[in-house]
């Protein structure tokens, strides 16, 4: 393909209630939307899954919108024609920066899938056609609301529920969500917020028959992990630490964790992604994928991946509505716990371009 111009756009869409987790409390969602146009005017559309600051990752919108501006695009222009599958390798003398990068490969991806009349499912190997969904809960203010919140997630049919948890807010709203809903499949996630010398209240967790704990050190402390994994019988699986294929083979040869989230902004992209979700298939490791509050467009990709045979645990593919009144596509809804798949070509989804407009704060469009 022969790109033309590529659109950035940053848009504000608020949250339906906050999302509050170890590292801070979100009321909107900022995100940074990338459009890639052709020569024949085939477009492509992929979203940067950048917070607004650099607290859950290096990467934050304004950085990455700088970013891919001064050296990305420039460097993806210097080639009359591109694959995808190209974008990777040619991007890797920029150091970090993988959510920037996955989203330009994606929306690459998507005006390659359109035009060559593919789904983005069938491209990345997809066996299902449906997938089953889990719910992130954040730090409620108090019990009683989080009770209320996870009350009306469960009603509403989700099949996994996943706690967000830190020191102080850990093993007792643990122990009251599982003695109310016993059987409910239940997790939590640290996002970093614990440190080595923290074994022994984690092991405090154990009773309550949980899938897993997520990410509870420092996404550099690999060895930390694996020292935890010998203290503790849940079983630990990383989120923040798996950047690459790389990184994922390293935590297993460490031990460090027996499953794996793979979100696919922060390892790169999906093809990163479906090459750590083979190397889990042939170990024998679970694996799921996470979410970012993503849009109906990061939503729809996310669902394609969740779709291959490895993703054998519920991830955080929620419907539309957990995150917001109004989708910037057609809303994702929930039947019986299960999301279906798009099987149209690309990403299988089209933005509501009346409704980008309201929320978009910048708009750029770069030319070849």
């Amino acid at each position: 393909m022969n790109i033309h111009s590529i659109e950035l756009r940053t848009i504000q869409l608020p949250l339906v209630r906050p999302f509050r987790t170890s590292f801070g409390t979100q009321t909107s969602r900022e995100l940074l939307l990338v459009k890639v146009t052709d020569a024949q005017g085939v477009e492509g559309w992929a979203e940067d899954v950048a917070m607004s600051e650099p607290l859950y990752s290096p990467e934050y919108v304004a950085g990455n919108l700088d970013l891919i501006k001064r050296f990305l695009i420039p460097t993806l222009f210097s080639r009359s024609e591109l694959r995808a599958e190209d974008v990777s390798e040619l991007l890797s003398p920029y150091l970090g920066a993988p959510m920037a990068k996955a989203a330009l490969e994606t929306a690459i991806l998507d005006v390659q899938l359109r035009s060559e009349k593919i789904s983005l499912a069938s491209y990345l190997g997809a066996t299902k056609s449906k997938v089953e969904c889990g719910v992130s809960v954040g730090i409620a203010p108090t019990i009683d609301q989080l009770l209320e919140e996870v009350a009306s997630y469960v009603d509403a049919g989700y099949r996994r529920i996943k706690l967000k948890i830190e020191p102080g807010w850990d093993v007792e709203p643990v122990r009251i969500v599982r003695e109310t809903w016993p059987n409910i499949p239940l997790q939590v996630d640290a996002n970093q917020a614990y440190s080595r010398s923290d074994g022994d209240h984690l092991a405090k967790l154990d009773p309550y028959n949980l899938l897993l704990i997520e990410q509870p050190l420092d996404e550099h402390d690999i060895l930390g992990h694996a020292g935890l994994a010998k203290k503790v019988k849940t079983p630990i699986c990383l989120d923040e630490s798996i950047v690459s294929l790389r990184a994922a083979e390293d935590a297993l040869a460490l031990e460090a964790t027996t499953i794996i989230n793979i979100k696919p902004g922060r390892v790169g992209g999906y093809i990163e992604s479906v090459r750590i979700h083979d190397l889990c298939v042939e170990r024998k490791i679970p694996v799921w994928c996470g979410g970012m509050l993503e849009t109906g467009i990061g939503r729809a990709a996310n669902l394609a991946l969740a779709a291959l045979p490895g993703f054998t645990l519920p991830g955080d593919t929620s419907a539309s509505a957990r995150y917001f009144k109004e989708d910037v596509t057609n809303p994702f809804v929930m039947n019986d716990g299960y999301l279906e798949v798009p099987q149209g070509f690309g990403i299988g989804v089209e933005p509501h371009m009346d409704f980008l407009e309201e929320i978009t704060t910048s708009k750029e469009i770069v030319t070849r």
